[in-house]
């Protein structure tokens, strides 16, 4: 077996950045070089039906070793790509042994520093082993540390053939940090009852439930005349954007809002006297609520038009994903089977909602029931991201345990 740090650092050292607006599939050509190398991984494994599509989504089965009847396929996913927020190329991961619980010196030269002051997670490892960044990428254990740990726990089920499992298929996907990953995904010939995402954070998390997200595109349409004789003539459409933004609750943002609170939040704003744009994210885990916050831009925008004239300001609206727990909730044993893997290792579970989305909240309304599970990366998507290689194996050990947990037909 190869040792799960060790196919840690070989999964970094692909660079694998992903990107808007392309146009393709994956988004970036390099998310190739990792693909292969892991489909040849898994073949020179031994896994089976290994099939890397042309859109870049890697698809492989860990066949059943047990004769017994109705055992349900289960399945992981984890991603391929790292966040376009900082740069993948180059990273130089370090390993620091029995971390004392002090500063993590990433860069002296540079002063690049990891400071437990501003990083309170740090206190929660002391004594394991930390691999960082030398602060100038991101480390990419989002989410290559979750193929880490699907990958090992496969190679650990074929040399440990008296754990009895069902078949397991797993899966690599590109593209979602932007949002895009299982807008391709072959949910048919992926082929399982369910599945987990390996993509949350600290140990313990099993996260259900996330926002109902939309995009909102809030454009202002404009009258220019020369400001020496614009009175009541000028519509300024900049002026006009930042009442807009100015009528939407001050307090309802993402710097104001914990927990299961929503929040409207604004991500860009442009223009001129002439035409305005303002771009919204809208977040809330209640249904019911995330449908009277898109009704709130549109009132806001129709009382814009009443003080401004018709189709001054238009709103368009479109829905990104769902809350996945209205599809989990009714077969709650998948989260149950979870609990009790984890147990059997020693964690203590730890249920939370996600305040952001997943892969598999769009798998789940897909027809697939994708919960997720951490994958124990901090501090992600830039140079301070860490993972603990005890956390690591603990995920190692949740996957094999769901499997052999499933596999003995112990469902609730």
């Amino acid at each position: 077996m190869t040792d799960i740090t060790e196919r840690f650092l070989k999964y970094v050292s692909f660079d694998t950045q992903s990107a808007d607006g392309t146009g393709h599939v994956p988004s970036t050509e390099k998310q190739w070089a990792l693909a292969r190398y892991l489909k040849d991984e898994l073949t020179a494994m031994g896994l089976t039906d290994v099939v890397l599509d042309e859109k870049g989504y890697l698809y492989a089965t860990l066949q059943a070793n047990t004769t017994a009847q109705d055992i349900p396929t289960i399945g992981f996913i984890a991603h391929i790509d790292t966040s376009p927020d900082c740069s993948g190329a180059n990273v130089k991961p370090r390993i620091i042994r029995n971390y004392d619980g002090g500063e993590l010196v990433l860069d002296a030269e540079a002063g690049i520093v990891t400071r437990p002051e501003k990083f309170p997670e740090l206190p929660d490892h002391v004594g394991e082993d930390l691999i960082v960044t030398d602060g100038h990428t991101l480390l990419g254990a989002d989410d290559k540390a979750g193929i880490a740990e699907i990958v090992s726990a496969m190679d650990f089920l074929l040399h440990h053939p008296e754990i009895k499992h069902g078949k397991i298929r797993v899966a690599f996907n590109p593209d979602e940090e932007i949002g895009l990953g299982a807008h391709d995904f072959d949910v048919e010939r992926f082929g399982a009852d369910w599945a987990y995402t390996m993509d949350g954070s600290e140990v313990g998390e099993i996260e259900f439930e996330n926002f109902n997200a939309a995009t909102a595109k809030v454009k202002v349409h404009g009258v220019s005349v020369h400001p020496g004789y614009a009175k009541n003539k000028m519509v300024n459409a900049a002026r006009v954007a930042t009442e807009f933004a100015a009528l939407m609750p001050e307090t309802e943002t993402p710097e104001h809002t914990e927990g299961y609170e929503g929040f409207y939040h604004l991500i860009a704003m442009e223009g001129s006297v002439e035409e305005a744009t303002l771009t919204y994210i809208v977040r809330d885990h209640d249904r019911t609520i995330f449908e009277a916050r898109k009704r709130r831009l549109a009132e806001v925008a129709e009382f814009l038009c009443g003080k401004y004239g018709p189709d001054t300001v238009t709103v368009d609206v479109t829905d990104s994903y769902y809350n996945m727990r209205e599809k989990v909730e009714p077969q709650m044993y998948i989260i149950d089977i979870c609990r009790e893997a984890m147990k059997a290792c020693g964690i203590e579970p730890h249920v939370k909602a996600i305040r952001g989305g997943t892969d598999g909240a769009q798998l789940s309304f897909m027809g697939l029931p994708c919960p997720n599970i951490f994958a124990g990366g901090l501090n992600f998507h830039g140079p301070h991201e860490f993972v603990p290689i005890q956390s690591m194996e603990k995920a190692m050990q949740v996957v094999v345990n769901i499997c052999r947990i499933v596999g003995e037909g112990r469902l609730n």
